[in-house]
């Protein structure tokens, strides 16, 4: 079974966000990036299902910070076989059409028998590079999948839909899965042992050409401006209350006798 995940790193959410000067988007030379959470599920369920059939783990990501090794090592530590970089002169925040098109065109000589990447990120919300992926290599693709069992040639896939509705699909391989949760927690990977990797695993590279550049566009971005502050009342019940009922009563919602 060979078992390809594509990964993605995004900026780090509990970090203060900046807005670049031109007010169009991200700062990105002052983000700190990081791994997206949904592709740490994506590694576990695909280390699951080797565990489970047999085969190998390739990990593939668009080094577009310079920093994407510290994420291959992680995955390597947690149990994938084989890591894979994409190199170029990708600019930090590289859009998920372009990412894609090179996951796409670098996996395609692996011929994977599944490919499974995280169901969406954080920087995108839209989950484009999974179903994207799957055109690309013309092969289906199932998303907000929470479970993978792989035997003879097929995939049983868990999708769940809205309101909890779970769905159970069989479909023939090659394809591609979006993982929106792995069948458990994602596994720790001390921090020894992710060192001990970096020291001695090979990442392979592959230069990447130019991506469509496609994609929305944003023509303003900026923080929400500061309307007010919230005034804290003090005193009894009686007196707290007797101030919320006046406050209403200015702003029309009541009348006072």
């Amino acid at each position: 079974m060979n078992i390809v995940v594509s990964i993605k790193q995004i900026p780090n959410l509990t970090d203060e966000l900046e807005i670049n000067a031109e007010g169009t988007g991200l700062d990105h030379d002052a983000l700190q990036y990081v791994l997206n959470e949904f592709d740490e599920h994506a590694i576990e369920e695909a280390v699951l299902a080797k565990e489970a059939t047999g085969g190998t783990v390739t990990v593939i990501g668009v080094d577009t910070t310079g920093e994407l090794d510290g994420a291959l090592h992680t995955a390597l530590a947690k149990g994938a076989d084989s890591a894979v970089k994409i190199t170029g002169d990708f600019p930090r925040g590289t859009d998920s059409h372009t990412q894609a098109k090179l996951i796409a065109d670098a996996i395609r000589g692996m011929s994977p028998d599944i490919v499974l990447t995280g169901v969406q990120a954080a920087d995108d919300r839209d989950g484009q590079i999974g179903p994207m992926i799957a055109a690309h290599l013309g092969v289906p693709y199932v998303g907000v999948v929470t479970g993978v069992q792989v035997k003879e040639g097929k995939a049983v896939v868990h999708k769940e839909y809205a309101g909890g509705v779970m769905a159970e699909f069989e479909v023939a391989l090659p394809m591609v899965v979006g993982v929106q949760a792995a069948h458990q927690p994602p596994r720790y990977a001390p921090v020894s042992k992710i060192r001990q990797i970096a020291k001695t695993a090979k990442i392979d590279e592959v230069t990447g050409g130019a991506g469509p550049r496609a994609g929305s566009t944003v023509r303003r971005m900026f923080k929400p401006e500061s309307a007010g502050h919230a005034e804290m009342w003090e005193g009894s019940p009686e007196e707290v209350a007797d101030k919320i009922a006046t406050l209403l009563a200015e702003k029309g919602l009541v009348k006072r006798g």
